[in-house]
């Protein structure tokens, strides 16, 4: 039996590369694609998928407010496969109470393992309803988690000193060889978090973002967006050097939420 399916992504280059992938596999019968999350509710309303790749971050509408919408209404609910370009604490969720999820820039093997993955739920006849329900209640909890009212304090290790820093003063942070290094507007030295995950979770989401696997960068500290090859960016930081920092295909889109590019 085919597998019908919808892709919802506000870029139409990712809806393009996804439909193109998917048609590896035959089973997947795709019918129709959507670029935002009204789109989403009302393909789903008309042609019941039983898969739905959908997008995460979208305006408007995102990914989790689609599986709200889902979650109030009494019809039948696909399988979802979420797709994000953010590898933060959330994919975790994710991993656990979605179908599955895919990072972007999607990859043809883990496409694959999603695919696989969602049959062995459908031939199971397990219902998303209750994962879906988790998962949102998870990511909602985690939005609303209550900020620090005293700015967080670093630690970091320069030459045989032990520096407190103000996070707010936390220009970038880089790793390399296994070791996070701290750049503020005094010091710079190196972090006792093992992981930029680690430090991120310590840090404010909403001034603190991974552009690129290896960076963090205090987006209140941006001095300017350089275009960079094929329409991609870098960051010049307000550092002493001005540092250059990549912004990854991936997180292309989060620049431009995030600047009104």
């Amino acid at each position: 039996m085919p597998i019908n399916t919808i892709i919802v992504d506000d870029e139409r280059p990712a809806r393009d590369e996804l439909a193109y992938l998917l048609k590896a596999f035959p089973e997947i019968n795709v019918v129709a694609q959507g670029k935002n999350g009204l789109e989403a509710l009302s393909l789903i309303k008309e042609h019941e998928p039983d898969l739905l790749f959908l997008d995460v971050e979208m305006p408007g509408l995102d990914g989790l407010g689609v599986a709200k919408k889902l979650l109030e209404r009494s019809s039948r609910l696909p399988q979802v496969v979420f797709a994000t370009a953010y590898d933060h604490y959330a994919v975790k969720a994710f991993e656990v109470n979605a179908a599955d999820y895919v990072l972007k820039p999607f990859d043809k093997n883990r496409i694959a393992k999603a695919v696989q993955r969602v049959k062995r739920m459908m031939e199971q006849r397990i219902s998303p309803v209750e994962r879906l329900e988790t998962l949102v209640g998870q990511l909602g909890a985690g939005a609303q988690r209550a900020r620090p009212t005293q700015p967080a304090k670093l630690l970091v290790k320069s030459q045989a000193r032990m520096l407190l820093i103000d996070a707010d003063d936390m220009i970038f942070a880089s790793i390399q060889d296994g070791a996070i290094t701290v750049y503020a507007r005094t010091a710079e030295g190196v972090s006792n978090y093992r992981t930029v995950e680690e430090l991120m979770e310590a840090l404010d989401p909403g001034v603190f973002w991974r552009p690129h696997r290896s960076y963090l960068v205090n987006i209140n500290h941006i001095k300017e967006v350089v275009p960079w090859f094929k329409s991609s960016y870098m960051l010049k930081m307000d550092d002493k050097r001005s540092s250059e920092i990549p912004v990854s295909r991936a997180q292309t889109k989060r620049l431009r939420e995030l600047l009104k590019l």
